[in-house]
């Protein structure tokens, strides 16, 4: 019995090397991104805590100098927040890089497997035909025969 032989599986395997990479490389950006949002929100929550202090600083007997210093630490937060939105926003298109990648990829892997697939059962058809010619040719050779 023949056996099948795709012709181009070292292109397939290499696809699917490719996506495996591109796999990595998507956890890769989305783990930044969720750390880079996490840095994000632990200096929100800094900052709330800074201007409630401001507040509390407010209230009561004024102490010029640790008012000033309050209002600095609040005024740096909003800067470093900034700061880090910014850094938020390049983990973002970089990891809707890596998804577009990603993407593509697959893609291209999913094209090869069909035309594996489809170079597979035509392989099936031409051995059902061959097997149906052998079977047509003993039977007429038993036939004629006797």
């Amino acid at each position: 019995m023949a056996k099948f032989r795709y012709r181009m599986q070292n292109i397939l395997n290499i696809k699917m090397k490719l996506e495996d990479q591109a796999k990595i490389a998507y956890g890769i950006a989305n783990r930044k991104y969720q750390e880079e949002q996490q840095k994000l929100q632990s200096m929100l929550v800094r900052r709330i805590g800074y201007e409630k202090r401001l507040r509390d600083m407010m209230e009561g007997e004024l102490d010029l100098k640790a008012v000033h210093n309050a209002r600095e630490a609040v005024n740096s937060m909003r800067i470093l927040i900034r700061r880090q939105m910014v850094e938020v926003h390049k983990a973002e298109l970089e990891l809707e890089d890596a998804r577009l990648a990603l993407s593509n990829i697959m893609t291209d892997r999913k094209t090869h497997e069909k035309l594996k697939e489809r170079a597979f059962d035509d392989f099936k058809k031409e051995l059902r035909d061959t097997e149906g010619k052998e079977v047509d040719e003993l039977v007429s050779y038993t036939y004629n025969a006797r």
